[in-house]
């Protein structure tokens, strides 16, 4: 595995064991990619349930200021700061080990311009909880874009408030691109 484009392209990215996470393949994070591209200079980035942190490494290899990371398996983390550390946005990345769901209700730093909210395909209550999530919606900037991936079998309900953009299938997957219509509470 090896990040696609940008500053780091061709740096090998390590991977816990695929039982740990289901890394983005390089097919899915091009696609995705392409799409976002135009977003992401100086873009800040929350990358949930993160895994090795390949999206986000990957934002950060194509422009984006500096990318959160929310993960709490330690296999995964291990690999996470490796990546982190072979692609030398150390500086510009945090990593908290800390579920999804108690980040979330920690009320996190924001705002974000963008979040990749990419949860185990067998955790689809985890995906729709995540997004419906009022610590979710709190830590969004204006106009931000969260991105869900799931599988297309199992595509996530668009939360109340929320409006899919775009949905992607890219093979057995789906993206699906949101957009908050009331980013930050008043």
């Amino acid at each position: 595995m090896r990040v696609v484009a940008g500053e780091a392209k061709g740096r090998a990215l390590v991977a816990p064991p695929p039982s740990v996470t289901r890394a983005a393949t390089e097919r899915i994070r091009e696609s995705l990619f392409a799409i976002l591209e135009p977003r992401l200079g100086d873009a800040r980035v929350l990358d949930l349930f993160a895994g090795a942190g390949t999206l986000g490494i990957e934002a950060l290899s194509r422009g984006a200021a500096h990318a959160t990371f929310v993960e709490r398996d330690r296999a995964a983390l291990s690999a996470l700061r490796r990546n982190l550390a072979a692609t030398g946005f150390g500086d510009r990345s945090s990593v908290v080990p800390r579920t999804v769901a108690a980040y979330l209700d920690g009320a996190p730093a924001g705002p974000f311009d963008l979040v990749f909210c990419d949860p185990p395909f067998a955790d689809a209550r985890g995906l729709g909880a995540t997004l419906r999530h009022p610590g979710l919606r709190a830590a969004l900037a204006p106009d931000a874009l969260v991105v869900a991936r799931a599988l297309r079998k199992h595509p996530p309900a668009v939360p109340e408030g929320a409006t899919a953009l775009r949905t992607k299938e890219i093979g057995e997957e789906v993206l699906v691109f949101l957009r908050y219509d009331a980013s930050r509470p008043s």
